[in-house]
C-alpha cells in the first residue's frame, strides 16, 4: 500500500504517517496539491491519497479526471467538520476521515482501498498444479501469459506471481487494455511530454516508468491495437520507450505479466495479434481452469465470499445449508468466480437468519450455460426455466433433482397481460411471459416483426443489467468485444435509451 497525504494537517500528519506505516503502507509527502499533481504524473505512485479538507479537494479531483489519473481519495480534517466532510463528499471524496488520528481508523481506510488481500482460496488439485506452475517461474524474470476465461482470477494470479519473485517490494502496475479507449492507451503505458497533444498539460510519466524495477500487468491484452502492439513490442525487445512527444528514449526494467480471455494462437492465425509479440510474451503460460474445471474450490470459495459480504453488510455469521451447497455444486459457472462472488453477495442480502438455503441463491440460466455442459442450475421442465424470468435477468435455481419433494410444486402463472420479462409489447412465447415452455417455433413467432437491431439491443441491455453493469463480463458473454459493446451502450445513450452504470469493479477504470 502506498500513500500519498496532501497538506499539513496542523502537526498531525507525523502521526497519520506513522501510524499507515506501522499498518504497512508506504507514506509520502507534500505541502500542495501542484505538488501532489506532479507526484503522480512523476509516476510516483499511490494507491491512495489522504488531503487536507483545508486544500481545494474539488480542484484536486478535478485535476486528477482531466489528466486520466484514477486513484482514491480520501478527505481528512481537524475534529468532525459536518459541512467541511459534506462538501468533501460531494467533490467526489470516497470517505471523510477526522483528526487527531485515531490508529484504528486509518488502518480501516487503509483496508477498504485495498479490499482484496489478493490471496488466492483453493484446494481443487487443478487449482494446486497451477500454482505451483506458478512458483516454479514466479522468482525468474521471464514473461508470463495468463490464460483462462473471463472471472477465473488473472489479476489474482498475476499479483500472486508478483508477491513470489525478486521483485517483490518493487511496484506492481497494472493497466486494463480493454477499459482504456485505444488513442488514450499508448499515453497511458508510455507517458508524454507536456504539450505533445490536446490535454497534455504536463509531463507524466506513463505505466512502463511507474512500474519501473517491478511489474506490469498487461491486463486483456488481446484487446490492444496491432499499431500499439508492435509499440510494445520494441519496448519489450529493447528495453526502452519513447514518450509521445519526446524524442529521447527512456531506459526501463520491468517483468512483463500479460492476460488474455481469448485464444491467442487463434488471434495471430486470424491477424488480430502479432505472432512476434505473442512469442515474446509467451515465454512461459500459465492457464487457470475454469470453476467447472474445480469443483472442490467451489464450497472453499463460496465460504470466502460468504463471510467477506456478511461482514462488510453487517450482517453477522451466516453459513451455507447442505442444499444451498449442492445447489452451488450443481451449477454451470459461465462467469467462474466473479458469477460465484455475485451470487453469495446476493445470497447474503436474500438471506433470512444465520442460514443461507436455496431459497436465497439466484442463479444464472441454462441459456448461458458453456456449450456441451452437462452441468444445469435451472432443469429444462422448471416453470421457471425461461432466460432472464426475474429481476437483473436472473431466475431463482431450481433444487437438485436428489432435493425434489415428492408432492408436485404448485405454479401459478402470470396473467397473460402481464409478461414477466423483457420483450416488445404484445409478444408471447418462451421468454416473453406466457410460462407455457413452448417450442422454438413459438419463440421465432415472437421476433417476428422486430429489427435485428432492436432484438440486438435488448439483448444487450438485458444481458449488460444481468451482469450488474460489469461491460467485460457482459462482452464476455455476449461473445464481442468490450470496445464494440461500450460504442453500443453510447449509442443506446444517446437515443435515450437507460443504461446499466458501471459495476464497482469497473468505475475505477472508466
Amino acid at each position: 500500500m502506498r500513500l500519498l497525504i496532501v497538506g499539513t494537517l496542523e502537526g498531525y500528519i507525523t502521526a497519520a504517517g506513522k501510524i499507515a506505516m506501522k499498518r504497512g503502507a508506504k507514506v509520502s509527502h507534500t505541502d500542495s496539491i501542484e505538488g501532489a499533481l506532479n507526484a503522480l504524473r512523476a509516476a510516483a505512485g499511490a494507491d491512495l491519497v489522504m488531503i487536507d479538507v483545508k486544500l481545494d479537494v474539488a480542484v484536486f479531483i478535478d485535476s486528477l479526471k482531466a489528466e486520466r489519473i484514477t486513484i482514491p481519495v480520501v478527505a481528512c480534517g481537524i475534529g468532525t467538520d459536518a459541512a467541511a466532510a459534506v462538501r468533501a463528499i460531494r467533490a467526489g471524496a470516497k470517505e471523510y476521515l477526522p483528526l487527531p488520528p485515531n490508529a484504528e481508523l486509518i488502518a480501516a481506510v487503509l483496508e477498504a482501498v485495498a479490499e482484496e488481500s489478493h490471496s488466492i482460496v483453493c484446494s481443487d488439485p487443478a487449482m494446486l498444479a497451477t500454482l505451483r506452475l506458478a512458483d516454479q517461474v514466479a522468482p525468474s524474470d521471464a514473461s508470463v501469459m495468463i490464460t483462462g476465461e473471463s472471472g477465473t482470477g488473472k489479476e489474482l494470479m498475476a499479483r500472486y506471481i508478483h508477491r513470489k519473485s525478486r521483485r517483490s517490494n518493487e511496484p506492481f502496475v497494472a493497466v486494463n487494455c480493454a477499459a482504456i479507449p485505444e488513442n488514450l492507451l499508448e499515453s497511458e503505458l508510455f507517458g508524454h511530454e507536456k504539450g505533445a497533444f490536446t490535454g497534455a498539460v504536463a509531463r507524466r510519466l506513463g505505466k512502463f516508468e511507474e512500474a519501473n524495477n517491478g511489474t506490469l500487468l498487461l491486463d486483456e491484452l488481446s484487446e490492444m491495437h496491432p499499431r500499439l502492439q508492435a509499440k510494445l513490442l520494441r519496448a519489450i525487445q529493447e528495453k526502452e520507450i519513447d514518450r509521445i512527444g519526446s524524442a529521447q528514449p527512456v531506459k526501463i526494467n520491468v517483468r512483463i505479466l500479460a492476460t488474455s480471455n481469448r485464444n491467442l494462437e487463434s488471434e495471430v492465425r486470424s491477424g488480430n495479434f502479432r505472432e512476434d509479440l505473442y512469442f515474446r510474451l509467451n515465454v512461459f503460460a500459465v492457464a487457470i481452469p475454469s470453476l467447472r474445471e474445480r469443483p472442490a474450490d467451489i464450497p472453499m470459495i463460496a465460504e470466502h465470499f460468504l463471510k467477506k459480504y456478511a461482514e462488510a453488510n453487517g450482517l453477522g455469521d451466516k453459513r451455507l445449508t447442505e442444499d444451498a451447497l449442492l445447489m452451488l455444486k450443481a451449477h454451470h459457472w459461465r462467469g467462474n468466480v466473479r458469477e460465484l462472488e455475485n451470487t453469495m453477495h446476493r445470497a447474503v442480502l436474500l438471506s433470512r437468519g444465520e442460514e443461507v438455503g436455496p431459497e436465497a441463491i439466484m442463479l444464472t440460466s441454462q441459456m448461458l450455460a458453456p456449450e456441451g455442459s452437462a452441468q444445469a442450475s435451472i432443469p429444462a421442465n422448471s416453470p421457471v426455466a425461461n432466460p432472464f424470468a426475474g429481476p437483473g435477468g436472473t431466475v431463482p435455481a431450481a433444487i437438485p433433482s436428489a432435493l425434489q419433494p415428492t408432492t408436485p410444486p404448485l405454479v401459478i402463472a402470470p396473467p397473460a397481460a402481464l409478461p414477466t420479462s423483457y420483450g416488445p409489447k404484445g409478444a408471447k412465447g418462451p421468454g416473453y411471459g406466457n410460462g407455457n415452455g413452448g417450442a422454438g417455433n413459438t419463440t421465432l413467432q415472437a421476433l417476428i416483426g422486430r429489427t435485428v437491431a432492436d432484438v440486438e439491443r435488448d439483448l444487450i441491455l438485458e444481458t449488460l443489467t444481468h451482469c450488474l453493469g460489469n461491460r467485460t463480463h457482459a462482452a464476455n458473454i455476449l461473445g464481442i468485444s468490450i470496445r464494440t459493446l461500450r460504442n453500443k451502450l453510447k449509442q443506446y445513450g444517446d437515443e435515450g435509451r437507460p443504461v446499466a452504470a458501471p459495476g464497482n469493479e469497473e468505475r475505477a477504470t472508466a
